[in-house]
């Protein structure tokens, strides 16, 4: 043990006429360990919040959109096989075309705008959230009439379930979707009327798309909305959501300047973007709970040099340098430093796991979650010990130098 660090851990053990020293050392432990408990529990709820936001997006969004600037997108057939088999794309996991647009959903008992998106279920990509690829198959396939049947077969609709109850639908029963892509009349363009079953309900976890978002077969969608032959986009899904910025760019590389490209961070880009700045807000906003802990190691320090002045001066009379004086209150400071920030972590870790496995925090229904969302993450807890520590160490700075620069004769003659 290096004389320092004896030094520094002695004066650390107060004696009984030094009580309230050690008090306000406790005191400084226990700030510095509520403070990065504080913001480890915090942090780590911002990060799961943010990773729910994005499975229940992508339970319902691909995850790049490639579309045509003309509007007429009629190649797909050509440009989807052109992404599946180029080795230039080994990150792509899926390509499956779409259609979407916007139509009234009529049943009777209701009437609601939707958005409607046409799927293609054989592509065996599980693009709505809940339903495997075989089940898409199964709910949205196209059935096709035997002369034995003699009722009509209905094309399928899969809604969400808000949207389900604002129209008063359940499985089995029967909507009309209404949308502007009818044939020309002397009177004007004409609404095209399907008249659909519903075979399915999804709950995405986000009400926006509940609430307003349906889906059917893409044959269904293109003769619903007078796009025959074409298509709205084409949907990627890759392996690496990170990604699918690069991927998206090596696309509308290689296809040419007709096409562009959206990914899912640019599409959600507001949400995520609020999500980030929350998280650094909260994070500069509990850093104070560490600061003001760190004050309190200041005046400790403070104080102990007042109390220790003699001892001071006994060192320095005996030759010690004014470094090696700043290395024993910086080296106590860190002390206190160090335990709070171990403890605060070891703390924060452990209720993090708690919450996480217990679930014993229930939020109310509006928001989009059941529990309170924890995920640690590594970087982040690492990143809050580190910048603890940060604090701690530089609330040592001022005590020690006034200690380093503190002269022998004067303190023996009124220490």
């Amino acid at each position: 043990m290096s004389l320092e660090f004896f030094i520094a851990s002695k004066y650390l053990k107060a004696k009984r006429k030094e009580g309230f020293i050690s008090l306000i050392t406790l005191l400084s432990v226990a700030g510095v360990t509520v403070g990065v408990m504080a913001l480890v529990i915090v942090i780590a709820v911002m990060s799961g919040a943010e990773i729910e936001f994005r499975k229940r997006i992508l339970g319902v969004e691909p995850h790049i959109l490639i579309m045509d600037y003309s509007g007429k997108f009629t190649n797909y057939k050509d440009v989807e096989e052109k992404l599946k088999n180029s080795s230039n794309f080994k990150g792509i996991n899926a390509v499956s075309p779409l259609v979407f647009g916007q139509t009234l959903i009529r049943s009777a008992s209701g009437l609601s705008g939707a958005v409607v998106r046409g799927i293609e279920p054989a592509s065996g990509v599980s693009i709505i959230k809940g339903f495997t690829a075989e089940e898409l198959e199964e709910k949205l396939g196209i059935d096709k009439k035997s002369d034995e049947d003699s009722e009509r077969v209905f094309p399928k609709i899969i809604m969400g379930r808000e949207l389900a109850k604002h129209v008063g639908v359940a499985v089995g029963d029967k909507v009309v979707l209404m949308a502007p892509g009818g044939m020309l009349s002397p009177v004007g363009q004409m609404a095209s009327m399907t008249r659909f079953i519903v075979t399915g309900i999804f709950d995405s976890g986000m009400y926006e798309y509940d609430s307003s978002l349906a889906y059917i077969n893409i044959n269904d969608a293109q003769k619903l909305m007078g796009m025959r032959g074409r298509i709205s986009a084409l949907g990627v899904w890759v392996k690496d959501l990170f990604q699918s910025p690069q991927i998206k760019d090596s696309i509308v590389n290689t296809l040419g300047s007709t096409f562009y490209g959206r990914d899912w961070m640019e599409i959600n880009k507001s949400l995520f973007s609020a999500l980030k700045l929350e998280k650094t807000a909260m994070f500069v906003i509990l850093t104070l709970i560490i600061l003001v802990a760190a004050f309190n190691i200041a005046s400790t320090l403070i104080m102990m040099v007042m109390e220790k002045t003699r001892d001071i001066a006994v060192f320095k009379a005996m030759g010690a340098t004014d470094m090696l004086i700043r290395k024993i209150f910086v080296i106590q400071g860190m002390i206190i430093g160090l335990i709070g920030t171990v403890l605060g972590t070891f703390a924060g870790v452990f209720v993090c796991i708690l919450l996480k496995k217990y679930q014993f925090i229930e939020l109310p229904s509006a928001y989009p979650f059941s529990t309170l969302p924890i995920q640690l993450e590594y970087l982040d807890v690492i990143v809050i010990s580190i910048s603890s520590i940060i604090i701690c160490f530089l609330s040592t700075i001022y005590p020690s130098y006034k200690a380093s620069k503190m002269d022998p004769v004067e303190a023996l003659r009124y220490g």
